[in-house]
């Protein structure tokens, strides 16, 4: 796609401004296209020799760098800190192919509010996966002030047959309800241990930069294993409820209920009731939408956000099992142990031996 064409393209689908968000879209029918929407965006610095993009608008900053690993198998990976309120909206060119599943990581810094310590903030990691079929439009909003990393691979139709047994899937599987729809997507939480230090090394790859075949055999290794364990735990831990969207959802409601929830993650949980109020919508609706979104219910993503802090906490300070069981907002630590035991499968005190 030349330039002029994408300016024209995205003059077309820019409502930019709208209900406290810059909507922001971008193209999506492919790996390639992604990037070249982006070097094509203002402000946009391509630096060819490194596969890289560096962005810095009144809106986010940021450097996007890309890789084709082998034909049909790209990697691009989004580091970028938001300015303004953003939406980002995938849209698609329907005169170029639609042959590109998209599966994404993403890992989002934020700053929790602790109970009973000393410590009024502490740094927490959320992160999500996402599998979409070729020509679902999605929109995802970010607030000011968001420090995230994506992490999409994209792989063709083609490539996937090869490497991947998605047709000996049985058809009530959830991914399988996906790639027979004619459009959908699919969100887990944090379904494969140890993602986020994984895609760091991935990173930490193509930021060297190197192109010798050690480099490259490496590269494909890390995401292929990467890819590999997310499909490998998405066969068993499946969402109940089908996730093919008929349609939109309204992704600015669902992201403010869920700034709500991370805000209050170590409180009781705010309830369906209150959080819809908040966010002007029904309760039965909000419900649907939110698991439609992110594959469970807002009571179960309170509850999961919680653990995963706590389960941060143990790894990254020293404080007491006790006081990090108040902190994260349970009543006695035995509460406490038994729910991070049940979600983890091992004690508090077994994360620091």
């Amino acid at each position: 796609m030349n330039i002029g064409r994408w300016i024209d393209f995205i003059k077309g689908n820019n409502a930019f401004y709208k209900d406290g968000f810059f909507e922001l879209p971008y193209l999506y029918n492919s790996p390639q296209i992604v990037v070249q929407s982006i070097v094509n965006s203002p402000s946009a610095k391509h630096v060819e020799e490194e596969q890289a993009v560096y962005i810095n608008n009144p809106f986010f900053n940021g450097v996007m760098r890309y890789r084709e690993i082998e034909e049909g198998f790209w990697i691009v990976a989004t580091s970028i800190t938001f300015k303004k309120n953003v939406m980002l909206k995938a849209i698609y060119d329907r005169e170029f192919p639609l042959d590109y599943y998209m599966l994404t990581f993403s890992v989002f810094e934020s700053n929790v509010k602790l109970q009973n310590t000393f410590a009024d903030k502490s740094p927490f990691s959320s992160k999500y996966w996402g599998f979409k079929r070729p020509g679902t439009e999605l929109g995802a909003y970010f607030y000011k002030g968001s420090v995230c990393e994506f992490y999409l691979y994209g792989f063709s139709k083609e490539w996937a047959e090869r490497n991947f047994s998605f047709e000996s899937l049985p058809v009530e599987n959830q991914i399988k309800k996906v790639l027979t729809s004619d459009e959908g997507f699919i969100t887990y939480q944090d379904i494969v241990p140890n993602a986020a230090e994984l895609s760091k090394e991935i990173l930490i790859n193509l930021e060297k930069n190197n192109h010798d075949l050690l480099s490259k055999a490496i590269l494909k290794t890390q995401t292929f294993q990467l890819i590999s364990t997310f499909f490998k735990n998405a066969y068993i831990e499946q969402p109940i409820g089908n996730y093919t969207p008929k349609e939109t959802p309204d992704y600015k409601k669902i992201a403010e209920a869920e700034k709500l929830l991370l805000d209050t993650v170590t409180n009781p949980f705010l309830g369906v009731d209150y959080i819809a109020k908040k966010v002007d919508m029904s309760p039965t609706k909000l419900k649907l939408t939110f698991k439609l979104v992110h594959g469970i219910s807002m009571m179960q993503y309170h509850k999961e956000k919680k653990l995963l802090l706590a389960m941060q906490l143990l790894q990254n300070t020293d404080m007491q099992i006790k006081n990090i069981a108040l902190a994260t907002g349970y009543k006695s630590s035995s509460k406490f142990t038994a729910n991070f035991k049940k979600r983890f499968g091992k004690m508090p005190s077994e994360i620091r031996l």
